[in-house]
């Protein structure tokens, strides 16, 4: 099942998708046009991965990592589906980042890998807009590249695990003002996502709500004001982002 949080009038409503169209938790249905997108998820604890596909560690001149490298998220960075991310006007490199979005549905501690999936509620579509001009080093790399306010649209759908087959063999796209700049598969994480369930419950509580945003393949480029950015991925959802400046 496909799910969404939206705004519809002055009020926020679960909803489900039905044949294109949203049916509300009060039982109304309404075009997707007439609401404002929300994440599908409250995020709690969110955990990013940083270069976490080798071609793209390359791409940045970086090593390709032995363990996970992550970093937390703020709750302002995220927005919903057709939403707006400001671009800072003083920087010269903003690049999007098309990324599985993993979504814990229970409390987890010290999981096994092969007990990972049993612990995921479900998947839904990132885009992790990274500011590169204050990209330094492993040490220093990401408070100010990856936590900007509005910089992280989700969404739209959160797509039930059950409904997923095969979340590690996922293709997925990033279209500029309709013109492909990005593609790859998740089968070429790094680190799997059972790999990261069970690195990070080993050492700290994951709860329901949180969220893990598995990384970005090769093909990042620049983007400006104006600039329309789509991120999809097979099966999870089609994510419609502008660029606004400020």
């Amino acid at each position: 099942m496909k799910k969404a949080r939206v705004a519809f009038s002055g009020a926020i409503h679960e909803a489900v998708e039905i044949e294109g169209r949203l049916k509300l938790d009060d039982g109304r249905i309404v075009e997707e046009q007439e609401v404002v997108w929300l994440p599908p998820v409250e995020p709690r604890t969110v955990f990013a991965l940083g270069l976490n596909y080798a071609d793209h560690a390359a791409e940045l001149a970086f090593k390709a990592p032995t363990e996970p490298l992550v970093f937390l998220k703020g709750p302002n960075t995220f927005i919903g589906h057709l939403g707006q991310t400001f671009r800072p006007s003083e920087v010269a490199n903003m690049h999007y980042e098309c990324e599985l979005a993993v979504v814990i549905g229970k409390q987890a501690r010290n999981v096994k890998q092969e007990d990972a999936y049993d612990y995921v509620a479900g998947y839904t579509v990132a885009n992790d807009y990274a500011i590169r001009d204050y990209l330094e080093n492993y040490y220093r790399p990401n408070l100010r590249v990856k936590n900007r306010d509005t910089c992280t649209p989700l969404g739209p759908w959160l797509v039930d695990a059950c409904d997923i087959e095969d979340p590690m063999n996922l293709s997925f796209r990033t279209y500029v003002n309709g013109k492909i700049t990005q593609e790859g598969n998740t089968k070429d994480m790094i680190f799997s996502i059972p790999t990261l369930i069970e690195y990070l419950s080993s050492f700290m509580t994951l709860d329901k709500g949180d969220i893990i945003l598995t990384g970005t393949p090769v093909g990042v480029v620049n983007v400006e004001v104006g600039d329309e950015v789509v991120t999809e991925i097979d099966n999870i959802g089609r994510l419609v982002n502008t660029i606004v400046g400020r």
